[in-house]
């Protein structure tokens, strides 16, 4: 006997045999059992989670010649017949390849016809949302009000094609994805009874690799089998699947929560020399995180996964601060988009992970819930000279970084700043090194108020478009250093300034010198003889103030 695929050999044959899908087998064991059964069903869901699987069993339970039952025999020739995929009630029709209307009317042609043996005559089309517009107006009618012999049971992959006149004709089941723990339990069960040798971590691997879809786990193990000649191993399933060693990310999780660079590459080394894709370590160190920062928001958002995943994200939880694995999360996002712009992925993964601890906290040893750490002190960026100088001649001793944070965490309060050179707007804003939209939006600023901690400051209206948060903040942290004070702050507003804005300044001045250079030369001698002798004019246009 020629073997059989194990997803045609261990399709469920009754509802008990199912492997998740509760709401839809409640569902319609309910309306088996009390005579309520509609006329037309749609099944939706992606490949591989039971929609033609579901409609043979409903085929047969309506068939069975027992009775109407959600339990059908199984031993009856209908049951075996519609097993077998011979039962002559049921017509089974792939929408893919017969889309046109004069197929569609051909198959509702023999409708109204009674069933040749069984009981109901059952339509059952797969990827019903193939068929073409006038398909659809033709099946329209019929679906709606069908010969009481006749049952329609419609399958989908895509139910978002299938127009809404049909969709409102139909009972619909969505069929959801399945979890990589019940189809791990399946492929437990089947490679048991097949007399199998095999591991956990092997058929965990493939559970995974499905994506929740069953059919295509049983492909795999197929493949699996086939591969390992009958023996099932992690290391072969892997190296089959092509996925990343799981102890690998560990190791990387573990470098980052030690802050230990040669460890990072170290890994991306051992990764490449095993021809593994770096884009897919950095997808499952992806998948690391999220799992760490549910365990780090509530323990019990981890109890789904698998023991050894639950156990890895809770550790990390109390090692990663909440910040390291938000911030890591984010860098790896965008790192994988940019993947594919570095000069080849090895360097690209190097530089993503060294980009983690780059920008990344303290690690920090509490349980997940605690107060969040501080961030490693940062060098304050330099003050301009002028303000640098005035600082060391008032200041005896410039304080430490470990000073100042230990004044901020006893006293709120910030400390007063030093003596600056000026007080004068139009004087500060060059010093502030801001260039760019930042800088003119300081431009066209006026300074209304100042103290020892805080700057009040007025756009004006004119220029409102220049105020973004970002430009703000830009402003604040070099106002910040400019005074060097972290504790400063700014209050920025649009309207009318009282004062001068910098930029309105400089053009009153340049507007002041063109008037006195314009006046300069018509009362020149020399012009003035110039124009009586010889009738000659001035281009005013032409005259500009001496630099």
């Amino acid at each position: 006997m020629s073997y059989q695929v194990l997803a045609r050999k261990w399709r469920p044959r009754t509802f008990e045999e199912l492997v998740g899908q509760e709401h839809v087998v409640r569902a319609l064991v309910n309306g088996l059992d009390n005579d309520r059964l509609h006329h037309a069903f749609l099944f939706t869901g992606t490949r591989g989670v039971g929609k033609t699987t579901i409609a043979r069993i409903l085929a047969k339970s309506l068939n069975c010649e027992k009775g109407v039952s959600s339990h059908p025999c199984g031993e009856c020739s209908a049951c075996q017949e519609v097993d077998a995929g011979r039962f002559v009630d049921l017509i089974e029709v792939d929408a893919a390849s017969r889309t046109k209307v004069d197929d569609t009317r051909e198959l509702l042609d023999n409708v109204q016809y009674a069933p040749t043996r069984g009981r109901y005559k059952v339509y059952l089309i797969d990827e019903v949302h193939m068929l073409s517009g006038h398909s659809f107006n033709a099946l329209l009618k019929t679906l709606e009000e069908p010969p009481p012999h006749v049952k329609f049971l419609l399958a989908t992959t895509d139910p978002q094609k299938l127009p809404v006149t049909v969709l409102s004709r139909c009972l619909q089941f969505n069929l959801k994805h399945l979890s990589a723990d019940r189809i791990e339990a399946q492929l437990n069960k089947i490679v048991t009874s097949e007399g199998l040798g095999f591991d956990v971590p092997s058929l965990r691997l493939i559970a995974r690799s499905a994506d929740g879809s069953m059919r295509d786990a049983l492909s795999l193990l197929d493949q699996a089998i086939a591969y390992s000649a009958g023996e099932l191993k992690e290391s072969v399933v892997r190296e089959m699947l092509g996925t990343i060693d799981q102890t690998a990310i560990t190791n990387i999780l573990q470098g980052l929560a030690e802050n230990d660079a040669v460890a990072l590459i170290n890994v991306v080394s051992d990764i490449v020399e095993r021809n593994m894709d770096p884009a897919d370590m950095l997808e499952e160190l992806l998948i690391r995180l999220h799992r760490i920062a549910l365990a780090q928001v509530d323990d019990r958002l981890v109890e789904s996964f698998f023991e050894d995943e639950r156990n890895e994200a809770r550790e990390f939880a109390k090692r990663l601060s909440k910040e390291d694995v938000q911030l890591c999360y984010q860098i790896g996002i965008k790192g994988r988009q940019d993947l594919s712009l570095a000069p080849n992925p090895r360097v690209g993964l190097e530089m993503v992970l060294l980009r983690m601890l780059a920008f990344r906290f303290d690690s920090v040893d509490e349980p997940a819930g605690s107060q969040p750490p501080t961030a490693k002190p940062v060098a304050a960026a330099k003050p301009n000279k002028p303000a640098a100088a005035a600082m060391e001649s008032s200041a005896p001793s410039k304080p430490t970084a470990e000073t100042v944070s230990k004044v901020a965490a006893t006293d709120k309060t910030p400390a007063p700043p030093p003596a600056v050179v000026s007080d004068q707007w139009d004087e500060i804003v060059p010093a502030l090194g801001l260039t760019g939209l930042t800088l003119q939006l300081a431009d066209n600023a006026a300074m209304e108020h100042r103290d020892a901690y805080r700057i009040v400051l007025v756009l004006d209206e004119a220029f409102r478009q220049l105020h973004k948060r970002e430009r703000e903040q830009e402003l604040l942290q070099a106002l910040q250093n400019y005074f060097g004070n972290e504790g400063f702050k700014i209050e920025l507003t649009v309207g009318k300034p009282s004062v001068e804005t910098p930029a309105a300044k400089r053009k009153r001045m340049t507007d002041e010198k063109q008037l006195a250079a314009e006046a300069a030369i018509k009362n020149d001698p020399n012009v003035k003889a110039l124009e009586e002798s010889f009738g000659a004019e001035v281009n005013a246009a032409s005259i500009r103030p001496r630099a």
